[in-house]
């Protein structure tokens, strides 16, 4: 049971309007809105914005601080406090966690281990409440992986995972549509020759046409029994589409190409894309833009991917780089879209009786300043 809490002053971004007023907490929720609270007694925030909790739903960035550097792994609690700090100071109360499942065959690391490391101490730092934010985890399934299921019947019932994702990264399509784009990524992520790209690709499709079919029906299976949502990565076709939406997924992962995209929104999938991306104004790996999609309606949740802030960043950018899109419909890609999506009922907006996680947000030059952030109606920034 938390205190009583009351905000005034604020410009709260609701699902479908910004108004000016105030906010009481009770009891963790959110227990009035009203513009005639607007003068009364409790915060101020001087005519700051108050937006409800981002909730992010595919974050790669715990694996960086754990694995920050080539045979360095940090103490995994203190990694995931680094990674909750930053996530925390974004305005992200809700975010589930990325963990990778399906190891490379060229790579000497035993993935098993370090996953085993990492659901541990997400598991454990929930238990004993040493983190900000509201942390899930997100199970990234590598198909094509030699591993993958066995990992994943390892780790799909422990109590954080919510969320797994369909994923195969072989060469020449999803991600990487043309075999030139996954030369230009990976040989210059690498360094390998052309005769080792030769090499690594062709083991790369064996791994596929051996694994990845048994492995995507298992992980349906397991993932459905559990009540996860599911979601597919890089669908580059309507056929990835239509086998996703067979499978019963929910959420079509940054989708690359437009014909995706359409596809998802006629399956009535939740379209997810990159919130860099949007910010930058185009994909890393040359792939349709999140703010294309956007303008063109087909555009539902937004994710941080690999820069925590930038999904705060994004629910500004985009009013400004897409005509007609306001605020309010902005904050809702990244807040109650990721949250219903996910299965998630309980928060993701400003609304009586949902959790009152929110945050303070100031815009400074253009850019957003995160203030203070409470979730459950308890300041954790």
């Amino acid at each position: 049971m938390t205190a009583a809490l009351s905000i005034r002053n604020a410009r709260i971004i609701l699902a479908d309007e910004e108004i000016t007023g105030g906010l009481a907490v009770a009891d963790g929720l959110i227990a009035a809105i009203d513009t005639g609270l607007a003068a009364a007694a409790g915060e101020d925030f001087e005519g700051d914005y108050l937006l409800p909790g981002l909730v992010e739903l595919h974050t790669d960035h715990l694996e960086s601080h754990y694995h920050p550097r080539p045979k360095v792994f940090w103490n995994p609690t203190a990694a995931l406090q680094a990674h909750d700090v930053q996530v925390a100071g974004s305005g992200i109360t809700t975010v589930f966690d990325a963990v990778r499942l399906g190891s490379d065959a060229d790579s000497s690391m035993n993935l098993g281990e370090h996953v085993s490391i990492l659901m541990e101490a997400i598991t454990e730092a929930r238990h004993v409440r040493r983190l900000r934010a509201d942390h899930f985890v997100h199970l990234r399934c590598e198909l094509a992986s030699s591993d993958a299921l066995d990992h994943f019947e390892t780790y799909y019932d422990f109590e954080p995972v919510r969320l797994a994702s369909l994923m195969d990264h072989t060469p020449g399509q999803r991600q990487f549509v043309t075999m030139d784009l996954y030369y230009a990524y990976y040989q210059g992520k690498t360094g390998r020759s052309d005769e080792e790209m030769q090499r690594f690709i062709a083991a790369r499709m064996a791994d596929q046409h051996e694994y990845a079919d048994r492995n995507r029906r298992g992980i349906v299976e397991l993932g459905h029994a559990a009540g996860l949502a599911l979601a597919s990565h890089d669908d580059a076709t309507a056929d990835h589409i239509a086998e996703a939406k067979a499978d019963g997924v929910r959420i079509a992962e940054f989708p690359t190409t437009r014909a995706a995209a359409v596809a998802a929104r006629q399956a009535d999938l939740s379209i997810l894309m990159g919130a860099p991306n949007l910010v930058r104004g185009k994909s890393h790996s040359g792939n349709i833009s999140a703010s294309e999609l956007a303008g063109d309606g087909l555009l539902d949740v937004l994710s941080s991917d690999y820069v925590p802030f930038s999904l705060m960043q994004a629910a500004f950018d985009l009013p400004k780089s897409v005509p007609g899109i306001t605020l309010p419909e902005a904050v809702t890609l990244v807040s109650r879209n990721p949250a219903r999506a996910a299965g998630l009922d309980d928060r993701g907006e400003i609304a009586q009786g949902l959790r009152a996680d929110f945050s303070r947000v100031a815009v400074i030059d253009g850019v957003p300043v995160v203030k203070s952030v409470w979730r459950q109606g308890q300041r954790v920034v």
